[in-house]
């Protein structure tokens, strides 16, 4: 994971371990969709993510976890890309 469950959960706003299992698939869910948004691994980032591309994990985690019985899919898409556009490759 390339975001820490700490970070995540202060990003949510989550006390407590009772969701940490929840909360760190919904990390690697959102992990895949940014790195296919990317185009790219997001290890290829080494050891300085930049922040749009954090703040986007914790975007796409944020929608999960909220709207979880009824996330609108085409709206995460759409902020994810305008977030990572100058990051995105062109093809993989």
């Amino acid at each position: 994971m390339v975001v820490t469950l700490e970070d995540t959960k202060a990003w949510l706003r989550v006390d407590g371990e009772a969701e940490d299992a929840l909360i760190e698939s919904m990390i690697e869910a959102a992990e895949d969709l940014v790195e296919g948004i990317l185009r790219f691994p997001l290890s290829e980032f080494a050891q300085s993510l930049p922040e749009p591309v954090k703040h986007a994990v914790y975007f796409a985690v944020a929608k999960l976890f909220e709207e979880r019985n009824e996330l609108d899919s085409d709206e995460l898409i759409k902020m994810l890309k305008a977030l990572l556009f100058s990051y995105r490759k062109a093809e993989w």
